[in-house]
């Protein structure tokens, strides 16, 4: 009998939400907290944004690494 895995809700707060502002592609020490070390965008369940302000996220970011603001690759 197999014994069903173990799921931890944890209520995130998303801090745009706190804050009532939205991300920026100017803000780029605000972005590189969502940004993995190798360069990837980190998801929602490990970044704590809610769904709305992570597509404004991902769409900051880009914007960013176009402009050449923050690198599309990171440190190898």
């Amino acid at each position: 009998m197999r014994r069903a895995p173990r799921v931890i809700k944890v209520k995130k707060n998303c801090i745009f939400c706190k804050e009532k502002t939205n991300p920026d592609y100017k803000e780029i020490a605000l972005l590189k907290k969502y940004v993995s070390e190798r360069g990837k965008i980190v998801g929602r369940g490990r970044s704590g944004v809610c769904a709305k302000h992570q597509r404004r996220v991902t769409l900051a970011i880009k914007k960013a690494r176009f402009l050449a603001l923050l690198p599309f690759v990171g440190g190898l």
